[in-house]
């Protein structure tokens, strides 16, 4: 139950009550893809007459279509109702300090376009690229009406200025990205941060999706994010910066982080901190056994899981250590927030059957509320942040509205 903000609600009225019931009647078809009005009104528990006046706005709007006729041993024969998932595209964005992606997709949040860039070395040169391929997408679709853009960051966004303040990972900082994108596409812009985005997309299109209100994703790759969905809200904080438990610091003393301070728990767990630990111990052996000689180095986590995969024993310690230290971390997260699943998502979800049964004795051994969380990987499902930076936009229609 949500305390009554007395500085900041808004009264129920009757236009509140058709938003919410008509928000409803969306969500319901949305989930059964082809739904009858005799089948909203019994999921619903609104009345003929309610169903009826809320399905002609929304046909009237162009958010549902009619569909097939169904057929019944007697009585009148249904009219099924589906999703009008052509009436709008929505942009999303997805920025990562190497590689940037760019998709359209419709209502159904299904992808008609996909690309990727080089992510630019500024700014500016960022906004004029990503503003060119938008156009271009627009151009592929010219009778598609288009709603927002949704970009997913490697950062967090101040919620009261709308900057993209923190992003030690990707060097940009007190960057207006928003107004600067609005200015260069025309369309209304909305940042989130990429693990937020993470978690909005098992909210809304993740095989959870159905069953949880308390869901916390780590998202798993150069660092280390947070996003947490908790009583079916997406949690921000006042300031937007709520979830940084990557820049946490397990020890002090420890190597220094992107963000400035030391022994933050992403460089002991991250993909890179992976990397950097197995090239170091790899380096100190052949400086053992050949002083003077040069080395290649392993470059990606993914060259270092090939080497785990063909039996290298460093390869295997390192990814051993990185679980080890994944386990600390959401050892803090199972004992503090008490959800109902934890999701990992990143590169490391293909080897979960090894590092899973790691992360999962560490929790068991550390944690001492015994809390009954479920830590999961994430299947490896498709652009997690792509298909949650959509989701953002979504939930501004199928979301629950904003009341006191």
């Amino acid at each position: 139950m949500r305390k009554i903000d007395l500085n900041n609600f808004q009264v129920a009225t009757s236009e509140t009550a058709r938003d919410i019931n008509s928000r409803i009647v969306l969500n319901l078809v949305r989930q059964h893809h082809a739904i009858s009005r005799a089948d909203l009104m019994r999921l619903s528990g609104l009345q003929r007459s309610t169903v009826s006046v809320i399905t002609e706005q929304l046909i009237a709007k162009r958010w549902l279509v009619e569909g097939a006729v169904g057929k019944l041993p007697r009585g009148r024969h249904p009219t099924f109702l589906h999703l009008n998932e052509d009436r709008a595209g929505i942009f999303g964005i997805n920025i990562q300090p190497g590689k940037t992606d760019v998709a359209l997709a419709n209502l159904g949040g299904r992808f008609l376009v996909q690309e990727s860039i080089s992510t630019p070395s500024t700014p500016e040169k960022f906004v004029r690229q990503v503003g060119q391929r938008l156009r271009a997408m627009r151009r592929e679709f010219p009778l598609m009406a288009y709603e927002d853009v949704g970009v997913s960051l490697p950062g967090r966004v101040d919620l009261s200025s709308q900057k993209f303040v923190f992003a030690p990972n990707l060097g940009w900082r007190g960057i207006d990205l928003k107004s600067q994108l609005e200015e260069a596409t025309g369309l209304t812009v909305n940042l989130e941060n990429a693990a937020n985005a993470c978690a909005l997309s098992e909210f809304w299109f993740g095989k959870h999706s159905e069953q949880v209100r308390n869901l916390v994703v780590v998202t798993v790759s150069e660092g280390i994010g947070v996003g947490m969905i908790l009583n079916g809200q997406l949690v921000r904080g006042t300031s937007g910066m709520a979830g940084e438990f990557g820049h946490v610091a397990i020890n002090e003393n420890g190597p220094k982080c992107g963000c400035g301070n030391h022994g933050c728990w992403e460089v002991y767990a991250s993909n890179s901190a992976a990397v950097r630990h197995y090239n170091a111990a790899k380096s100190s052996m052949r400086n053992r056994r050949s002083k003077g000689q040069n080395h290649s180095e392993t470059r990606t986590f993914d060259d270092l899981l090939r080497l785990v995969e063909r039996g290298d024993p460093l390869a295997d310690e390192s990814l051993n250590r990185m679980a080890q230290y994944l386990g600390l971390g959401i050892t803090m997260l199972v004992a503090g927030l008490a959800p109902d699943v934890i999701v990992v998502v990143g590169d490391i979800a293909r080897v979960w059957d090894k590092v899973g049964l790691i992360i999962a004795d560490v929790v068991k051994e550390r944690c001492s509320t015994r809390v009954a969380t479920k830590i999961v990987a994430s299947g490896l499902t498709p652009q997690p942040r792509l298909r949650g930076i959509i989701a953002l936009i979504l939930q501004k229609h199928f979301g629950a509205p904003t009341t006191c």
